[in-house]
């Protein structure tokens, strides 16, 4: 329990961490590139080699398999409709002219961020209950805590891109990041006391959204630039959490 909240929090001090640069320094879009693919990297991984076999262990494979497509459709119809559920992970599409017009687009970015990052929070937040393993524990909040620097200085460079003051555009930082510590309450207070297999289902719903997230952040990084660093950069992310969770399940 004390871990799910302390864990909850933390990952919220990434994204803060990540706008509060980002608001203070120019930043050049390489260095940003390659943390966004490594950040991808990890929701990827998380994905496949700790949420999908603990959700697997204690739910039906067709109930994941649809669980994991309602995540995946859920993100993909915001971004579609709405606005991109994620500003890392659609960076290349924030260019100057959205910069320029980002008082038509500040509703929509809002809202989608925070759907996006109330999932976050609830993925850490029912982790006390759900059927999950010390390995899938510590490699989901590892991803999150990656993916979260590269969500707040995308964030804070669009929104000083934007004319905002550096403390006014923090503060939209604070402000919108703090849905994950709504998720992760959610979880925690209403989500944790239901059957392991809704909690897996719900679990495996997540994991389709980081799919979408992942994949949609190294396509966007590959078609605006250089292959090389975007696949290097990603592969490296995979490795990582996929070596976590072999390193933990074997001190397990």
């Amino acid at each position: 329990m004390a871990n799910a909240l302390w864990q909850v929090v933390a990952a919220y001090v990434f994204a803060l961490a990540g706008g509060s640069i980002s608001t203070t320094l120019r930043l050049a879009h390489k260095p940003l590139c390659a943390l966004i693919s490594f950040a991808a990297g990890t929701l990827l991984s998380v994905t496949v080699f700790a949420i999908l076999p603990e959700s697997l262990g204690a739910c039906p494979w067709w109930a994941v398999v649809i669980a994991l497509a309602t995540g995946y459709a859920l993100f993909f119809l915001i971004s579609k409709h709405v606005h991109h559920v994620c500003p890392a992970c659609a960076a290349s599409h924030f260019d100057a002219d959205a910069t320029r017009h980002f008082n038509e687009i500040a509703a929509a970015l809002m809202v989608a961020l925070a759907v996006h990052s109330t999932s976050d929070g609830m993925a850490l937040g029912i982790q006390h209950e759900a059927p999950v393993g010390e390995a899938t524990t510590w490699s989901l909040f590892s991803a999150l805590c990656i993916h979260k620097v590269p969500e707040g200085l995308a964030l804070g460079s669009l929104l000083i891109g934007a004319g905002l003051q550096r403390a006014v555009a923090l503060g939209w930082v604070a402000a919108v990041e703090a849905t994950t510590l709504l998720g992760g309450v959610i979880g925690f207070l209403f989500l944790g006391k239901i059957s392991p297999l809704w909690l897996g289902l719900i679990m495996a719903h997540i994991g389709g959204g980081f799919f979408y997230l992942a994949a949609h952040a190294v396509l966007g990084e590959m078609l605006k630039h250089g292959k090389k660093l975007v696949l290097t950069s990603f592969l490296a992310g995979i490795a990582l959490i996929a070596l976590l969770n072999i390193d933990l399940r074997l001190l397990g």
